[in-house]
């Protein structure tokens, strides 16, 4: 039995605390926060309840099997789930209203010809059959298995695009936003597309042409509803850990990782204490692991990702029956949105998205609608909450009320297309920043880190689960295989089967 040190609480970390403890290891975790859960926290006030992190769960089977694999009780006991349908409704700037149907190709095709006019469907149906290609071909090397020290074979992209219209003799990479323009016809389609990517926080003027895996996850496994809020997801996996015996401990900060004879031995924590360890597991970001283990952090270290900017309302007024829990309203100038998320590469760095992201364009809302009653006083009340992909902190002061406010009002404004007579109804909002996210996790910027993608050489990678620090090993979105609920406990099972199986270990079969 050996004694591990878990730093950080987030879902990839504990995922591999709890699978770790259930092998037969002695698992500490220390946390700098007052709770679990990372990312996915929890705002309440007057009745109502939000999710400050992602509102929708996606491939659940990867909690399903987490929850098996730790204990007699699985994820349904321990947690109500429940899938959307419509998986999501999508408002485009003309006014194009369709909404898509979970889980089902032929309920997407007639939807989109009905919305979009003859043919889009299956111009869909033939990216997302080609995405298939995609998931097939990076399943195992990018989910189920560490990152191979040679895997130079992920950075080639392997979606097969066509080869019509020239697409291949283009100079240059395929990208997601060429895919659409080249395979789609249509900008709602492609304003579909690149919204998966979006999401994510991904560019996807830049993001290769595997990203169209994204929307095939959602479209063949779902997306499903977690009772109270996903939230409830991390304190089961919180209450897990605990029934295998896992200690935590809370505000709690790790500042120095501990080495002996070359290999990880512990850590010290902000107070001075020493907590020994033969092995260390963790889940921080990139600028956290280079100031507690500067021999393990990647070097040079990846740009911060773009944040989340949220919006919590609460309404007046029962939420009306055969409302969709998610509707995302697509932005009238992407371009202009695009730059002030990701940068304009014609403008000078230093004033890449400056104006534009203190919120002079109307952003791509998602609007979430939960027919949940944990989630609101009482039946003649609704939550509502609002998320958009925006620059990180520093780029653009999110500390900064007046642009904070802007932003807000102009996410309200977009909203009002999915929820009619919203300003009418509206008690009062709340609002959290990417800023407030790095005050309450410590990742840099409030960067929310995505899934990985084969291609790009490579660029759309993370860090391995294994460092160059011998007992020190990485877990959470920051690390192989990336950001996303699903994959934060990808990365914890990785993580425990290198540890209980050793460095050789190539992942489950």
């Amino acid at each position: 039995m050996a004694r591990i040190v878990v730093i950080g609480a987030g879902m990839g970390a504990m995922a591999a605390a709890a699978r770790l403890a259930v092998a037969g290891h002695r698992v500490a975790v220390y946390e700098r926060a007052a709770t679990h859960g990372g990312g996915v926290g929890r705002f309440e006030r007057d009745g109502f309840v939000f999710d400050t992190g992602p509102g929708l769960l996606h491939l659940p089977a990867v909690y399903r099997d987490l929850f098996v694999k730790t204990g007699k009780e699985p994820l349904e006991r321990c947690v109500g789930m429940s899938q959307v349908d419509p998986a999501s409704r999508h408002v485009f700037a003309d006014g194009t209203d369709v909404s898509l149907p979970n889980a089902s190709r032929a309920g997407v095709v007639r939807a989109l010809d009905d919305a979009v006019g003859p043919g889009a469907g299956e111009r869909w149906s033939d990216l997302v059959n080609r995405a298939r290609e995609v998931w097939d071909a990076t399943r195992r090397p990018l989910l189920e298995e560490p990152l191979r020290e040679d895997h130079a074979a992920l950075g080639q992209d392997p979606y097969p695009a066509v080869r019509k219209r020239g697409l291949f003799r283009r100079r240059g990479p395929v990208t997601l936003a060429s895919v659409a323009e080249r395979e789609l016809g249509d900008a709602r389609l492609a304003a579909l597309l690149e919204s998966h990517a979006l999401a994510y926080g991904l560019d996807p003027r830049r993001a290769p042409g595997s990203a169209t895996v994204l929307p095939y996850m959602e479209q063949t496994f779902g997306s499903w509803y977690v009772s109270g809020g996903v939230r409830a997801l991390a304190d089961a996996l919180y209450e897990r850990c605990r029934a295998r015996k896992v200690e935590f401990h809370f505000e709690a900060e790790v500042v120095r990782l501990l080495e002996e004879d070359g290999r990880a031995a512990g850590v010290e924590l902000a107070d001075g204490s020493v907590a020994e360890a033969d092995m260390v597991v963790a889940g921080v970001s990139p600028g956290r692991l280079a100031a507690i283990a500067p021999g393990a952090a990647a070097k040079p270290q990846a740009p911060v990702p773009p944040g989340r900017f949220t919006v919590f309302l609460a309404l007046g007024g029962a939420r009306p029956d055969g409302v969709v829990h998610r509707t995302v309203v697509h932005t009238g100038d992407r371009a202009a949105e695009l730059a002030a998320v990701f940068g304009d590469d014609d403008r000078p760095a230093a004033g890449r998205g400056s104006g534009s992201g203190r919120g002079d364009y109307r952003p791509t809302v998602t609007v979430l609608r939960p027919d949940d009653p944990a989630t609101r006083p009482d039946g003649g009340h609704e939550a509502v909450t609002l998320v958009a992909t925006v620059a990180p902190q520093g780029r653009v002061d999110w500390a900064d009320v007046p642009t904070a406010d802007g932003f807000a009002d102009r996410m309200v404004d977009a909203a009002a297309a999915a929820v009619p007579g919203l300003r009418e109804r509206l008690l009062w909002r709340e609002v959290r920043t990417p800023a407030d996210t790095e005050a309450a996790v410590g990742a840099e910027g409030g960067g929310v880190p995505a899934p990985v993608l084969a291609g790009a050489d490579g660029g759309f990678l993370r860090p391995g689960n294994a460092t160059p620090v011998p007992g020190l090993h990485l877990a959470g979105g920051f690390a192989h295989p990336g950001g996303g609920l699903a994959h934060a406990g990808m990365s914890g099972a990785l993580v425990a089967g290198l540890i209980v199986s050793g460095a050789d270990w190539r992942g489950s079969q």
